[in-house]
């Protein structure tokens, strides 16, 4: 006796092709997986990538050991933990368009593409495991760039929650990088087409940004009225040249007053760099800018960077405070008379919310170009 199965509906008909199962994604990226570790291609980029990060490393730590070896040298954690999280990055933003950009119009051309629409599996589970296995083949990258964060790590003066959110963000960054390449290649209908166009979109994220942000800098500076902690032009205005030549004179005062001045409104910019991944990696680690304590220096540059791009989100303060570095304690009143500028708030979180949402986009415009049947395709694409 037997018992008839309700059919599946085909791909494209009545929601189906948005069907998931994960016995269907995890066979479709099982396929994509034993093929990549079959090749021999993607055995030695892994190689080249360790041997590149880890001479890299080694190079910049002999560098800062050098630098450090005197008295007030710089702390070696913070910068060597700060240049191999950049170099992981980097070189991640470089290998991971290859392995999506040609995931579907490569097997479209060699004509195992259709083999796999015409089973039961849906466009979604087709998509969905082309990305899952493509990320994890990215991930692989970033697992044996992880002993030499630890190196960097082992150094000091970087807090331990620093690696896991690094590693954290650059796994969901090269996630979004593997969905745009995924959209991409089913839109161009040759792999060369579609991986110009990722790395284009990678360098619009990377370079372009910062470009950009630049350009519209001198865009947001306007005249108005600035309320000032400082010493007035008054005050300058009544010294003459053998008190100026002098030094600064006592009986400066820092006093509150208005003038007309240029500023800069970044906080209306701000999201131009959020999108960057660099900056999103630099803001979401979590390390402290620095400081100097006596002869000690521990510059951070991954901290300065994200309190940096916070403070420009924050924009210009309501009072200039010009009564702090060289005229404390001689001018009568310091920066303590005016209120501190609260932090600025966290920019990693819509950098990262962009690139997902990019990411989503890509596996969504997959999804709708892998549906069957397809009414037009381009022309001179190969369909078995």
């Amino acid at each position: 006796m037997t018992v008839d199965q309700p059919a599946r509906p085909a791909a494209g008909a009545g929601g189906g092709a948005w069907s998931l199962t994960w016995h269907g994604v995890r066979t479709v990226a099982a396929l994509e997986l034993r093929q990549r570790v079959r090749s021999s291609r993607w055995k030695t980029a892994l190689v080249v990538w360790v041997v590149a990060v880890g001479a890299i490393t080694l190079l910049s730590s002999g560098a800062l050991t050098a630098l450090s070896s005197g008295d007030g040298g710089p702390s070696r954690g913070p910068l060597l933990f700060a240049i191999v999280s950049a170099l992981v990055l980097g070189l991640g933003l470089l290998v991971t368009p290859t392995l999506t950009s040609t995931a579907v119009n490569g097997d479209r051309g060699a004509g195992t593409l259709a083999t796999l629409q015409v089973t039961l599996l849906s466009a979604a589970e087709i998509a969905l495991g082309k990305l899952l296995a493509a990320w994890a083949a990215a991930l692989a990258f970033l697992v044996t760039s992880v002993p030499f964060l630890v190196i960097a790590l082992a150094l000091g003066d970087v807090p331990v929650a620093a690696l896991p959110r690094v590693l954290a963000v650059v796994a969901v960054v090269l996630a979004a990088v593997c969905g745009i390449g995924l959209g991409w290649s089913t839109v161009a209908a040759r792999p060369a087409g579609s991986t110009v166009l990722t790395f284009l979109t990678v360098a619009a994220l990377a370079v372009f940004t910062p470009v950009f942000f630049g350009i519209a800098f001198a865009s947001t500076s306007v005249t108005e009225t600035v309320t000032v902690h400082g010493v007035s032009p008054a005050q300058w205005q009544e010294l003459d040249e053998e008190e100026l030549a002098a030094g600064t004179p006592d009986d400066l005062e820092c006093t509150t007053y208005t003038e007309e001045r240029e500023v800069v409104h970044t906080e209306r910019i701000w999201w131009l760099l959020a999108l960057n991944p660099f900056v999103v990696l630099a803001d979401g680690a979590g390390t402290s800018p620095g400081e100097i304590d006596g002869d000690d220096l521990r510059v951070d540059p991954l901290g300065q960077i994200g309190a940096g791009v916070r403070s420009l989100r924050t924009g210009p303060p309501e009072v200039a405070d010009e009564c702090s570095g060289w005229f404390a304690g001689t001018a009568g009143l310091t920066s303590s008379d005016v209120p501190e500028p609260e932090p600025g708030a966290a920019v990693w979180p819509w950098g990262l919310g962009a690139h997902v949402l990019l990411g989503t986009l890509g596996l969504v415009v997959a999804v709708r170009r892998l549906q069957i049947p397809q009414r037009t395709l381009p022309r001179g694409t190969r369909v078995a």
